[in-house]
């Protein structure tokens, strides 16, 4: 289930003369915490209200004993987005998968997969490239290694993902969970004079949800390249609970980015 097109379910928008692209990211937190279609309608909604081109999604779980299909796919087709692609760690086919996915309504030029090195930490990255009215752009999602102490492995992951990436100049944007803020040792490679990141240093209190037992942090990332993209809004999104139940552990980030 590494690539699953869903071309009859929404419409693609038109290409022309479009000067933005909006994206967003989710680590919507597998099946944990219980309640996963209570938690599934309400990261639809909060993704629906992004209303974005392309969305990157972490900790995204199927897995066939528990009669759970690609959470990925599940979403897509509640937003009636018509393309997802996943990749995981595991090889296509197995009963279960654990990884990263990208939704978009923008046609699909190509798509490839990646695992970071160190593979002993089982960490992925998956590239989609799309096409939005000024041309082709480069959409990455990934989910780096959790652990405080780790900046030098999230260094590695992150320079592992970049030597990965075509060197053709075309416009790139790196979404999803970096489990570290943006000063940590470990996003240097994220940071000025390439990246900027949508939502800068201070402009948000926390990504993690801190009803759900997490410290404030920072950890989910939109960057895009400085040289392409200007940043004309961002925020947090899935931040508010409906009837005491959130999305997530995690909150969202939105974003819109104008080509320059």
């Amino acid at each position: 289930m590494a690539s699953l097109p869903l071309a009859a379910c929404a419409h693609r928008p038109q290409l022309g003369t479009r000067s933005r692209i909006g994206v967003a990211t989710f680590n919507i937190w597998h099946n944990a915490g219980g309640h996963w279609p209570a938690r599934r309608a309400l990261l639809a909604d909060a993704l629906r209200a992004a209303d974005a081109d392309v969305i990157a999604l972490q900790e995204v779980l199927e897995d066939a004993g528990r009669g759970l299909p690609n959470q990925a796919a599940t979403i897509a087709r509640d937003l009636g987005y018509p393309d997802v692609h996943f990749v995981a760690p595991e090889a296509e086919g197995s009963p279960k998968r654990y990884g990263n996915a990208i939704l978009t309504r923008l046609p699909v030029i190509e798509v490839a997969r990646r695992k970071l090195e160190p593979l002993s930490d089982y960490r992925t990255a998956i590239r989609v490239r799309v096409q939005d009215g000024h041309g082709p752009v480069d959409v990455v999602a990934t989910h780096l290694a959790w652990q405080p102490g780790a900046a030098a492995v999230r260094a590695e992951q992150l320079a592992d993902l970049l030597a990965w990436l075509p060197t053709d100049r075309t416009p790139l944007i790196v979404m999803g969970d970096f489990n570290a803020p943006l000063d940590d040792p470990g996003l240097t490679a994220m940071g000025p004079p390439r990246f900027t990141s949508a939502l800068p240093a201070g402009a948000a209190a926390t990504t993690l949800n801190p009803a759900r037992g997490h410290a404030p942090r920072v950890i989910d990332h939109i960057f895009a390249e400085t040289a392409a993209f200007a940043v004309a809004d961002a925020h947090v999104i899935g931040d508010q609970p409906v009837a005491g139940e959130y999305p997530s552990d995690h909150f969202g980030v939105a974003a819109r980015l104008t080509r320059r």
